[in-house]
C-alpha cells in the first residue's frame, strides 16, 4: 500500500472515531433526555427470546435487545414493592419501611424524598402508568410523590384487595376477566377503560408522551404493566398458539401476556420512530424481580419451562429472585450490542436519573445506598468498585420481631461472591448458576460478608417504620370509588391520540 493510501486509510479511520456518536461520560451528565422507564412484573431472565426462550415469540423486545446497552449483571429485590421502594428512594427498600408487599409494610415511608420529586422540581413532566405498589393512602400515591400525571390502578395488582388500606377499585375485583375494562384512577378522577389492561396503559403513556413532546417539554415515563402477574389472563388471540401446542391454561395466559407486553413494546418503538424522539430519549426495559412461573401443564404433564439456568424465581435470595434483564437505549449516545458486566442494580436508577436531568440531590434527604451509571454507560469496561448489595425476602409475619427473621431468605452479593443464608457461599463468576456451595473453602470471604451483613442490618433495623402500622380502618380506593359514584358516577376514559 502506498504511504499516500496508508494516509487516506488512517484519516478516514480517525474522521469515523471523532465523529462517533457515543457520548464522553461528562456530556451525559446534565443532558437532560426524556426517560421513559419500561418495568413488567414477574417477567424473568427466561421470558425472552432473545434470551434463550424457544417457546415465546418476543421480535420487539429481541430487536431494542439487539440496539441497546445491556446490564448483564443487573439486580432488583426478591418481589414488587421492594424494588419499587429500591428505585425511587436509591436505597434499600427496608429503609424505607417496605417489608413486604401487603399489611400496611407496601408503603413507602413519607419521610423519603422519590426522584421524581427532584425531577418535577427541575422542569420534568412526570408520568405513571399501570403499577404503583408504595400505598393506597392520599399521602402515598403517586401524585404526592412527585407525579405529573397519574394512571393507575390500585393495590399491588388489579382486582387484589387485602386487610388494611392495600386494594383495588371494588369493580376491578368483581370479575373473573379482571384484566378487561378496568376501572382507573386518572389523576384525580376514576375512568372506565375499555379493553386488555396492558393496551391501555401503553396506550394511556404514549398519548401522554406525545403531549409532551409536542409542548416540547422534557419527561419521565414510569409504564408499569401489572402483567404477566397472576391471575393468567390474556386475551383470546394471544392464547391461541400456546392451546394449539398443548399447554395449560395457566401458560396460555401467562406465555400470552408476554407476547401482548411485546406487541406493546413494539408500538412504543415505532411510535418514537414516527414522532422522530430517538435521539433525546433513553428507554429502559426491565423487570422487577425473578421470573414468577417455573413450569406448566404440557399436554397434561407437568413440564419444567424456560428459566435462563436459574434454580429458582421471585421471592428467592438465590440469584434467580434478583438478576434481571436491564436493556438501555438512547439512539446516537450509547452504544448499541454492548455488554456491562459491572455489579449494578435498582438503588442506581436514583442517581443516574438526576445527574442525567441536571438535578442536585438535595442535602437533609434520605442517605442515598445507589451509584450514578453514567461512568459504565460512558464506557463499559471503566473502573466500577466492587460492592455489596443486600438482598432479604421480607414478609416475616405482622408484629413478629424481624431479628427472628435476620437469616431467612438473605443474601449479601458482590461481583464475585453470592452469600446466602448465612450459610452458602457461590462463586458466582465461575459458577452463576450456584450448583456447589464453596462456604468451606473460603472462611475469610465468608467472615467478611458476615461483618458487612451484621452492620447493614443493625443499621437498618430502626427505618422499619412500618413494622408496628396498625391496619387502616377504610381500603382508600374503596372509598374513593363509592364517594365519586355518589358525586358524579364514573365517567368514560379518553385516551389522547397518538397520530
Amino acid at each position: 500500500m502506498s504511504y499516500l493510501c496508508r494516509w487516506f486509510s488512517l484519516s478516514i479511520a480517525v474522521l469515523l472515531f471523532s465523529a462517533s456518536p457515543f457520548a464522553c461520560a461528562e456530556d451525559l451528565a446534565g443532558k437532560r433526555p426524556n426517560i421513559i422507564l419500561v418495568m413488567t412484573d414477574d417477567q424473568g431472565m427466561g421470558d425472552l427470546s432473545c434470551l434463550g426462550n424457544e417457546v415465546l415469540r418476543t421480535p420487539n423486545l429481541d430487536r431494542f435487545y439487539k440496539l441497546s446497552t445491556r446490564f448483564t449483571e443487573f439486580h432488583v429485590s426478591p418481589t414488587c414493592a421492594p424494588t419499587r421502594s429500591a428505585i425511587f428512594s436509591g436505597r434499600h427498600e427496608f429503609r424505607n419501611g417496605v417489608t413486604h408487599t401487603i399489611k400496611e409494610r407496601e408503603r413507602m415511608a413519607l419521610s423519603t424524598t422519590s426522584f421524581t420529586k427532584l425531577l418535577q422540581k427541575a422542569g420534568y413532566q412526570t408520568g405513571i402508568f399501570g403499577k404503583w405498589h408504595l400505598g393506597d393512602e392520599d399521602a402515598y400515591q403517586p401524585y404526592s410523590r412527585g407525579f405529573t400525571e397519574t394512571f393507575i390502578h390500585g393495590a399491588g395488582g388489579i382486582g387484589q384487595s387485602y386487610p388494611g388500606s392495600c386494594a383495588d377499585f371494588p369493580p376491578n375485583r368483581q370479575r373473573d376477566g379482571r384484566y378487561f375494562d378496568n376501572v382507573i384512577l386518572h389523576n384525580d378522577t376514576i375512568v372506565q377503560t375499555k379493553g386488555f389492561c396492558t393496551d391501555v396503559f401503553f396506550q394511556a403513556a404514549l398519548g401522554w408522551v406525545k403531549k409532551q413532546h409536542d409542548e416540547d417539554k422534557p419527561f419521565f415515563a414510569y409504564i408499569s404493566t401489572n402483567a404477566p402477574h397472576g391471575p393468567m389472563l390474556a386475551p383470546e388471540k394471544y392464547k391461541q398458539r400456546f392451546a394449539e401446542m398443548g399447554w395449560d391454561g395457566n401458560t396460555q395466559g401467562r406465555y400470552g401476556m408476554l407476547e401482548n407486553i411485546d406487541d406493546n413494546f413494539g408500538l412504543l418503538m415505532n411510535k418514537l420512530d414516527d414522532w422522530k424522539m430517538w435521539d433525546n430519549t433513553l428507554v429502559i426495559f426491565m423487570t422487577d424481580n425473578g421470573q414468577a412461573s417455573r413450569s406448566g401443564k404440557l399436554n397434561g404433564k407437568r413440564t419444567d419451562v424456560y428459566t435462563a439456568g436459574f434454580k429458582t424465581g421471585k421471592g428467592s435470595p438465590y440469584e434467580g429472585g434478583t438478576h434481571v434483564p436491564a436493556f438501555w437505549r438512547w439512539k446516537g449516545v450509547l452504544d448499541e450490542g454492548v455488554d456491562i458486566n459491572g455489579l449494578t442494580a435498582h438503588i442506581d436508577l436514583y442517581k443516574t436519573f438526576c445527574d442525567l436531568a441536571d438535578v442536585e440531590i438535595p442535602a437533609g434527604i434520605q442517605s442515598i445506598d445507589g451509584r450514578s451509571l453514567l461512568p459504565l454507560l460512558q464506557d463499559a469496561k471503566a473502573d466500577w468498585a466492587d460492592r455489596e448489595l443486600f438482598v432479604h425476602q421480607g414478609r416475616w409475619e405482622k408484629g413478629a420481631d424481624p431479628n427472628g427473621s435476620k437469616f431467612k431468605n438473605c443474601a449479601v452479593r458482590t461481583q464475585r461472591w453470592r452469600f446466602v443464608n448465612n450459610r452458602e457461599l457461590y462463586d458466582i463468576v465461575n459458577d452463576p448458576y450456584e450448583k456447589v456451595n464453596v462456604i468451606d473453602q473460603h472462611p475469610e470471604v465468608v467472615a467478611k460478608l458476615r461483618r458487612s451483613y451484621d452492620k447493614w442490618w443493625q443499621e437498618t433495623l430502626p427505618l422499619m417504620v412500618n413494622e408496628d402500622a396498625a391496619y387502616a380502618k377504610q381500603q382508600p380506593q374503596a372509598v374513593r370509588y363509592e364517594k365519586q359514584m355518589a358525586a358524579q358516577g364514573i365517567p368514560d376514559w379518553k385516551p389522547l391520540p397518538l397520530e
